[in-house]
C-alpha cells in the first residue's frame, strides 16, 4: 500500500534539481536550500553534512498544483470522504489547493457553513478553497448568501452536479456573483433530455441497450448559460466539457469576448463509451464517457486554449454505492491522486510537454479563480513538488488515499509520478 511520509521541513537540500518556472516558462539548474520551511538559496553549493537531502536527478521541481473542482463529503458524510483523508488524496496528486464543491450537510450556502468549513480545515496539510452554492439547499430555488460568503472567501458558486434548471435565477447568480469578482460554475446537463440517461447516445448505447444521454443536453445547457453570461456580462467557468460540439460552443463565445473558461477532466481525455461495455458503475461518470471523437476534440481544445485547465472532479462514493447494479448505482468517479499522471500519459502521445502539462493544473487553474500562482523562489515559503517525469507505472488501488475506491482509472498505464510535496513547514514523501 502507498504511504505518505510527512516530516518537517527544518533543514533540507533539494538537490541537483531541474526548477521550472511557469512565470517565465524557463528551467533553471539548482540546489534548493529549505530551512523551517522558507526557501533560502536556490543555488546553495556549501557543505550537505548538516542537512538532510533529496537527490533530485533528473527530477522537476515545479509550484503544487490547484484543483479547480473536488467533492469532499464534509461536514455530513465523512464515512464518504473526510477533509484529512480528501487533503491526503490530494498531496498524493500534487494538489496543496482544492476547491471544495458545496454537496456536504449542511450545505455551504451560507456564511455560517463558510465560516464552520474554514474552521474545520485550518489544521489540514493543504488549503480548502470554498465553493459556495448558487441556491439555498442545491434546489435551486432562492439564492444562498453569495454577498456574504463572498466577503468571507468563497472563490465560486456552484451547485455542485446539479444544474440550475431556472434561467432567472441563473441569471441573478451570474449578475450577483459578477460583483465579486467569481465565476458561476453550473452543471451543463440539462434534466429533461438527460432523463434516466447513463451513457453517451450512441450506436453502442443502442445496442448494448443503456439509456443515454444526447450531446444536446451538455450542448443546450451551455448554450442557455453562454447567452445569459453574454446578455449581462458575466463570468462562468464550464465544468467537465465533454463533446466537440460544447468546445465549438465555448470557441465561438470566447472569440465573441466573453468572460468564460472551460475545464475536462482526465477521464473524458483517455477514456470512451466504450468502458460501459462490461456494465462496469466504475465508468458510470456525469457527464457520460463519450465517442472517441470526441475525446481527440477535447485533446485539440487544450492545445488551442479552448478548454483552459484539467480539474480532477474528485467525486468519492461508498462501495455500496458504486457496486450496486448499473441503473441504481451513482455517478462519479474519485482522481486526485491520478489526474497529473494520466493526463500526462494522454497528452504526451498528442505532442504535449511536461512543463505544458504542469501548466494546466498549476498555472491555468489559479488564473480562473484569481489564486495568485506559488513561485519558488528565495525568502518564500517551500510550496513545490517532486515529480520524476519519466517513470511509467500502473495505477492501482493501492495508490488510492482516498476513503473510495471508486476510480475510473485502476489498471490503467500512467506516465510521470508526483514523488514529494514540500507545503507548510512539511515534505510528504509518497511512497
Amino acid at each position: 500500500m502507498a504511504q505518505l511520509n510527512s516530516q518537517k521541513l527544518d533543514k533540507y537540500i533539494f538537490s541537483n534539481c531541474n526548477i521550472y518556472c511557469p512565470s517565465t516558462k524557463k528551467t533553471v539548474k539548482g540546489n534548493i536550500l529549505v530551512i523551517d520551511g522558507i526557501v533560502k538559496d536556490l543555488n546553495f553549493n556549501g557543505e550537505l553534512n548538516d542537512f538532510k537531502t533529496i537527490d533530485c536527478k533528473d527530477k522537476i521541481i515545479t509550484p503544487s498544483f490547484l484543483d479547480l473542482r473536488c467533492h469532499f463529503s464534509e461536514p455530513g458524510f465523512e464515512d464518504t470522504e473526510s477533509l484529512n483523508s480528501g487533503a491526503r488524496a490530494a498531496i498524493a496528486g500534487g494538489f496543496s489547493q482544492i476547491c471544495m464543491l458545496p454537496n456536504t450537510y449542511p450545505v455551504l450556502d451560507s456564511l455560517d457553513s463558510i465560516e464552520s468549513l474554514f474552521y474545520r480545515s485550518k489544521d489540514l496539510i493543504i488549503d480548502i478553497l470554498p465553493i459556495g452554492s448558487i441556491t439555498k439547499g442545491l434546489k435551486g430555488v432562492e439564492l444562498s448568501e453569495i454577498g456574504l460568503m463572498a466577503k468571507s472567501g468563497i472563490v465560486a458558486i456552484s451547485d455542485a452536479h446539479k444544474m440550475v434548471d431556472n434561467s432567472q435565477i441563473l441569471r441573478h447568480a451570474i449578475e450577483y456573483s459578477a460583483m465579486f469578482g467569481i465565476p458561476v460554475i453550473n452543471h451543463p446537463e440539462n434534466t429533461d433530455l438527460k432523463n434516466s440517461g447513463i451513457a453517451h447516445e450512441s450506436l453502442f448505447s443502442t445496442e448494448k441497450g443503456l439509456p443515454a444521454i444526447p450531446s444536446i443536453a451538455e450542448t443546450i445547457a451551455i448554450y442557455r448559460d453562454l447567452e445569459i453570461a453574454n446578455y449581462v456580462n458575466g463570468k462562468v467557468h464550464i465544468p467537465h466539457v465533454s463533446c466537440s460540439e460544447s468546445v465549438k460552443l465555448i470557441a465561438k463565445y470566447k472569440d465573441m469576448g466573453l468572460d468564460v473558461t472551460a475545464e475536462v477532466t482526465p477521464h473524458h481525455l483517455g477514456l470512451t463509451e466504450f468502458k460501459l461495455g462490461e456494465f462496469d458503475a466504475r465508468y458510470k461518470i456525469s457527464p457520460p464517457l463519450r465517442s472517441e471523437q470526441d475525446r481527440i476534440a477535447l485533446i485539440d481544445a487544450l492545445k488551442t486554449g479552448i478548454i483552459d485547465c484539467i480539474s480532477s472532479d474528485h467525486f468519492p462514493h461508498k462501495i455500496e454505492d458504486k457496486e450496486s447494479d448499473l441503473m441504481n448505482s451513482k455517478s462519479g468517479v474519485i482522481g486526485l491522486e491520478s489526474a497529473f499522471s494520466y493526463s500526462y500519459k494522454i497528452l504526451k502521445e498528442s505532442g504535449f510537454t511536461v512543463e505544458q502539462v504542469i501548466d494546466l493544473f498549476a498555472v491555468n487553474s489559479r488564473k480562473i479563480i484569481n489564486v495568485p500562482l506559488n513561485i519558488i523562489e528565495e525568502g518564500g515559503p517551500a510550496d513545490f513538488i517532486v515529480i520524476d517525469a519519466n517513470i511509467e507505472w500502473t495505477f492501482d488501488t493501492s495508490n488510492i488515499f482516498s476513503k473510495s475506491k471508486n476510480s475510473a482509472l485502476i489498471g490503467e498505464k500512467m506516465k510521470g509520478k508526483i514523488e514529494a510535496v514540500a507545503l507548510k513547514n512539511k515534505i510528504h514523501i509518497i511512497e
